[in-house]
């Protein structure tokens, strides 16, 4: 028996539930040698905004006991740039492409969702709320739930393509978070970004980031990840892209039983470029010790 290891999520038919998450594989071209993207279910590319940013200075990565901070902000080539020269190469490649958006404005996010509304090769946008809203005094958009809708309900006007909203984790009730996006018409949400970190130089009482405070990832905030996405699966009937810290076919497996219906991979991407195939190979396995004919059937299995 050969399963089936395709997934239908938020619109999307993808060959298999891996995607490679954002700000973890630039625009695909810096991975592509270590990966065949084919085989993969999608990739989510780099963050992008209106404008092209330099991001934060450095140093902007870090190290941590079994994780990583990073306090990247944001640098990306623009919109512009992004769908003539980055698109090109990626459209090469038999996978989904999901554009993932950032502003300062709802007014951005409105006109970066029309502007890649009309490039057939992107399937969907992933709009990432981790962002400081300056109209606003500064509050990242992740940490209000109106802001969230707000933006969720302005962007689904301005594109007709699959919609997802990448959700921060450091709010009391991240299932209220996915709630609104779905009433304001999202077709998914993202589950989880980054935790607020930080690490200092013992030696020079200085901050190990330039920036002070980054965003946690990797393998220490898996159990934080999987919560987040029980909660939301447990409260609020939508699609989930589940993500944090995974790094084996195991950990896959265990988002989908608490309710994800596809993963995205970030951090292992730096430890191990090659860890979408290696994963997939180890599900197909999953599925045969397990005599399951669909791992799809996987998601969600876990009943309260």
């Amino acid at each position: 028996m050969t399963p089936d290891l395709s997934v239908h999520i938020a619109g999307l038919k993808l060959r298999n539930p891996i995607l490679l998450a954002s700000g973890t594989v630039g625009y695909g071209f810096e991975i592509s040698e270590h990966v065949d993207l084919n085989k993969l279910g999608g990739v989510v590319a780099k963050s992008i905004s209106l404008k092209p940013r330099k991001g934060n200075p450095p140093p902007r990565v870090t190290e941590t006991p079994s994780g990583m901070i990073n306090a990247i902000g944001l640098a990306n080539v623009g919109v512009d740039e992004f769908v003539e020269k980055k698109i090109p190469f990626l459209k090469k490649f038999d996978c989904a492409l999901v554009a993932n958006i950032a502003a300062s404005t709802i007014e951005e996010y409105e006109e970066l969702a029309r502007t890649l509304d009309g490039v057939e090769e992107i399937d969907a946008i992933e709009v990432n709320v981790s962002c400081p809203n300056v109209k606003d005094g500064g509050l990242s958009f992740g940490n209000d739930a109106d802001a969230v809708g707000n933006v969720t309900r302005r962007t689904r006007k301005a594109t007709s393509k699959p919609l997802i909203v990448k959700l921060s984790p450091n709010v009391p009730n991240v299932a209220a978070f996915a709630k609104r996006v779905k009433d304001e018409g999202g077709d998914a949400v993202t589950a989880i970004n980054t935790l607020v970190g930080t690490a200092f130089n013992i030696h020079t009482s200085k901050p190990k980031i330039a920036n002070v405070v980054g965003g946690l990832s990797g393998p220490a905030i898996k159990p934080v990840a999987l919560a987040k996405v029980l909660e939301i699966s447990r409260s609020v009937d939508i699609p989930i892209f589940g993500v944090g810290g995974i790094m084996s076919w195991e950990d896959v497996a265990e988002f989908m039983i608490v309710g994800a219906s596809a993963v995205q991979i970030g951090t292992a991407n730096f430890v191990n470029p090659n860890i979408g195939e290696t994963a997939l190979e180890g599900l197909r396995d999953y599925c045969v010790n397990r005599g399951l004919e669909r791992l799809s059937d996987v998601t969600a299995s876990y009943k309260i």
